[in-house]
């Protein structure tokens, strides 16, 4: 590459999701030229992709929202507690518009090759169109679940029907009427599809590995005096999320004060049953020890396995369906139905652990103890999380080491940020960050304004490069670790730690500090002068 063939910028950004778009709006506040280059055709990151049936947000839509504009709040209105998928685009769509983002973005480009080039201190990028990007500081905003992993199965290759991925649906929809259908997988977007698909299919195959825990959502019409409600305390309730461990609103009134048990079994029975009935996450908030101690969460694990009895009228289907881990451990997923559509005749269900699927023939999957004629494959088999993203570019540092070889033994940064031997890279929302176990809207914005204050901290003072130490990086991942190694979520397999990918190093790649406390150690870094960052 040469100066004549590249196009220069002062950052360069990937990926125009939330992270993306509000990156690129504040580096303009800042006065900096930068480009984002996303794979998609348009802006939306998670909410462009993933357009199965059923797809909504897991987060209160309320909560689920830009916080640093109130004008832009009070301007957009969303129409349900959980939104649907079309509903956030077209949020999402509209920021773009409001602030005019798009016009420094390069749609339908993937960027397949980064490398840091010591003597001119800057990052030259390739991209699959062809196309060279040259500039002293590159932002990965690329997601923690935006690259699809599907199963190698055998004989897939042969299948003549139709085969999707929930992380990469049809623009346009898919009718499965009078089709017989497939569904591999039960996490999150297996649980939201599952139902809707039933509704239409002459027949629905799932083929489960691991039951996850769901919860109702209760979703419904948001009121308009819960929106200016929301509206009047905007800024208050922003304030109050970024300080606490969730991101996530709740009155002081429902903040849990005790242990699981400290309370009588009648009593704790009569709370897990309220915030049942009210849907939603909130049952994982009832006490303040349910995701560090085994014997508190145990109540609450215990409370839902019952549930899930309830409502599946078959034993044998319920005792397949019910998890038998620490309930919290694995994220958890909310539902409309999904439980109860295990009663419709149309739907079977198929556990590979006692039923393995052993091949896939032209038009239909074949376990040890049947054939399962499909006309449609649905996998819902989730995604190479929070590091595949950043891996499957072929990124290059300080004396030509690459990522790849700097993370073979698993994630290593420092606060999630930035990685030592890549000067001048950061991180939006990375491992060793809260990221996925907060609210990731208020992530992001927490990461970007830190990295933005950080560039004007560079540009004031004359330095060229920052990276993180050696020593600093190693203090972090021991923290992150050690942090999680008290809580229960290193019991549990999951996507956290990796363990949905064969042969990814295991290793729990969030941050279970809380997004307060995390937010607070970055000011504290930034404060003293970017402790454990190397300036030149």
């Amino acid at each position: 590459m040469t100066d004549n063939d590249a196009m220069r910028h002062d950052v360069i950004v990937i990926g125009a999701g939330l992270a993306g778009l509000y990156m690129l709006h504040k580096l303009r506040q800042t006065g900096r030229r930068a480009i984002v280059i996303e794979a998609g055709s348009d802006v939306g990151g998670t909410w462009y992709w993933n357009r199965y049936p059923g797809a909504r947000c897991d987060v209160e839509s309320l909560d689920y929202q830009y916080t640093f504009s109130d004008a832009l709040q009070r301007e957009w209105t969303w129409s349900e507690r959980f939104a649907r998928q079309d509903e956030i685009l077209a949020y999402i769509n509209h920021v773009a518009d409001r602030f005019d983002l798009r016009r420094d973005i390069v749609f339908d480009t993937r960027v397949t090759r980064a490398r840091f080039v010591e003597a001119a201190a800057e990052w030259e990028v390739e991209a699959d169109d062809g196309s060279r990007h040259v500039a002293p500081f590159l932002i990965a905003a690329t997601g923690a679940l935006s690259l699809p992993q599907t199963p190698p199965l055998p004989g897939i290759e042969d299948f003549k029907g139709d085969v999707y991925h929930t992380g990469r649906w049809p623009h346009d929809g898919v009718d499965f009427t009078a089709r017989r259908v497939a569904v591999v997988g039960t996490g999150s977007s297996g649980i939201q599809a599952i139902p809707n698909i039933a509704a239409q299919a002459e027949r629905l195959y799932v083929f489960q590995r691991t039951p996850n825990f769901s919860l109702p959502a209760r979703n419904a019409p948001l009121t308009e005096q819960q929106v200016e409600e929301r509206r009047r305390n905007f800024a208050d309730i922003a304030r109050s999320n970024k300080a606490s461990p969730s991101g996530l609103y709740r009155p002081p009134s429902d903040v849990a004060t005790r242990s699981a048990l400290d309370v009588p079994a009648e009593q704790r029975a009569a709370d897990y049953e309220k915030w049942w009935d009210r849907g939603g996450t909130l049952l994982m908030r009832t006490y303040t020890d349910l995701l560090i101690n085994a014997d508190s969460n145990r109540t609450a694990t215990e409370f839902a396995q019952r549930k899930i009895r309830d409502m599946v009228e078959r034993p044998d289907v319920a005792d397949k369906l019910t998890p038998h881990y620490h309930i919290g451990t694995k994220r958890i997923c909310l539902d409309s139905g999904y439980y109860e559509t295990f009663n419709r005749p149309n739907v079977t269900l198929v556990d590979v652990n006692e039923d393995p699927i052993s091949t896939i023939t032209g038009d239909a999957i074949v376990t040890a103890g049947r054939t399962c004629q499909v006309d449609a494959i649905v996998f819902a088999t989730g995604y190479d999380a929070m590091t595949g993203p950043l891996l499957a570019m072929d990124i290059t540092g300080r004396g030509g080491r690459t990522m790849r070889e700097a993370w073979s033994d698993g994630p290593r940064t420092y606060l999630g940020l930035s990685i030592a031997g890549f000067p001048n890279l950061f991180v939006v929302a990375g491992p060793g960050s809260p990221s996925v176990l907060a609210n990731v809207i208020l992530s992001i914005e927490q990461h970007v304004d830190w990295i933005a204050d950080c560039l004007d901290h560079m540009r004031d003072r004359g330095f060229e490069t920052i990276e993180a130490s050696p020593d600093a990086q190693d203090a972090w991942v021991e923290h992150v670790n050690e942090v999680a190694q008290a809580t229960l979520y290193p019991r549990t397999k999951s996507w956290y730690s990796g363990s949905n990918i064969a042969g990814k190093p295991e290793i729990f790649m969030p941050y279970v500090g809380g997004l307060g406390r995390y937010t607070a150690h970055c000011a504290d870094v930034a404060r003293d002068g970017y402790a454990g960052f190397v300036l030149s």
